[in-house]
């Protein structure tokens, strides 16, 4: 299960998750956050609660990466990670992809 908060200030979105990113929960956020897409130019996703990350939810972060990196805006950030989420995210790759902040 995954509860998300959206929180927008300005064009700079913050996504706050809470539980699992999966294969069940990481289309629903996508869409989620391509509901903002027209109206953002950063997004930052706290991770504080954030308790599992699969590869879906991976994939997930790098379609916001993308979409983002095509309008030329910053990096996605990501904050507040444990260090369970943290060794994810550096042995896929990914915090070499994404703003990851120890």
């Amino acid at each position: 299960m995954l509860n998300t908060t959206m929180n927008l200030e300005g064009t700079d979105l913050t996504v706050v998750l809470e539980g699992r990113l999966d294969a069940l929960t990481s289309q629903s956020l996508e869409k989620e956050i391509e509901g903002y897409f027209e109206k953002i130019n950063s997004i930052t996703v706290d991770c504080a609660k954030l308790e599992y990350i699969s590869s879906a939810g991976l994939r997930t972060l790098l379609a916001a990466q993308q979409y983002m990196e095509e309008q030329g805006y910053e990096n996605v950030k990501v904050v507040n990670a444990n260090e369970v989420i943290l060794e994810i995210f550096e042995e896929t790759g990914f915090s070499d992809i994404l703003d990851v902040v120890r």
